[in-house]
């Protein structure tokens, strides 16, 4: 007990906070402490992020396995086929009334059939179970190819998933979690990346033209061949998106020239 309390002390929420809760959390404090977002030359900031990371890491997981295992969890979709198996076990339509002739046999049969059925029932109910978890949990479902145009994502957290070739032009992905995302060739015109964390995202061939990338950090991204013209990256002079080990090789930057 003590240890999950800790878990949820580190991710700074109370005891029984539920899976968006704990999601939520967890994608604020990464973006905070990140060792991608410290300066190289601050060695001991550097190691105080790592452990922090590898902490708050251990402790997401440790919660959403616990939430995972749990058969009352808030978050968990609403399971409306337990409430029949809850109401044939309490009735009992088969049970032969005591007064009638060949109570045993007909008890025998009726019990058999009624555990027969009742094992049925409950093996429909586990593979209704996996599939609810199943579509709970699209986080490791592949979107390559997905019609996402426009669509409201904002501070979603898509980190490692495929959505290569997926259709976000106009999407408002502003504060979303993208780490290590496959978007390659992805149209990402006019989308809203707004301090989108796109740490080693795959961007080789995404079409960026026009997309607000003001606060995003790319640190590591492979932009191979993205086209950028027109994309919002600062004010003036002032660069404000994180490019740090970011590859560009081939990349048509803003101003329509193509990077070297």
């Amino acid at each position: 007990m003590k240890e999950l309390e800790r878990y949820y002390k580190v991710l700074g929420l109370d005891h029984g906070a539920s899976l968006d809760e704990i999601n939520q959390a967890y994608k604020d404090l990464v973006f905070i402490w990140h060792p991608d977002r410290i300066p190289k030359d601050n060695q001991r900031l550097l190691e105080k992020a790592t452990a922090k990371l590898q902490e708050i890491n251990h402790a997401r997981e440790q919660l959403r396995q616990i939430h995972q295992n749990s058969p009352k969890r808030s978050n968990y979709p609403p399971k409306t086929e337990k409430q029949p198996a809850h109401a044939y076990k309490t009735a009992s339509p088969y049970q032969p009334h005591p007064s009638q002739p060949g109570q045993n046999s007909q008890t025998h049969s009726h019990k058999t059939h009624s555990q027969q059925t009742h094992s049925q029932h409950s093996h429909s109910q586990n593979n209704h179970q996996v599939h609810n978890h199943a579509a709970w949990r699209p986080h490791y479902r592949d979107l390559n190819g997905a019609d996402l145009q426009g669509a409201n994502l904002k501070e979603k957290d898509f980190s490692s998933r495929s959505l290569i070739g997926a259709d976000l032009s106009h999407a408002d992905l502003s504060d979303s979690f993208l780490h290590k995302v496959n978007l390659e060739k992805a149209n990402l015109y006019k989308a809203n990346l707004f301090r989108a964390n796109l740490l080693e995202a795959n961007l080789k061939g995404a079409n960026l033209q026009e997309a607000n990338l003001i606060g995003a950090d790319l640190s590591g991204a492979d932009l191979s061949a993205a086209d950028l013209r027109g994309a919002k990256i600062g004010f003036g002079k002032r660069i404000m998106v994180k490019l740090t080990g970011a590859i560009l090789t081939g990349t048509i930057l803003p101003d329509g020239s193509i990077h070297q």
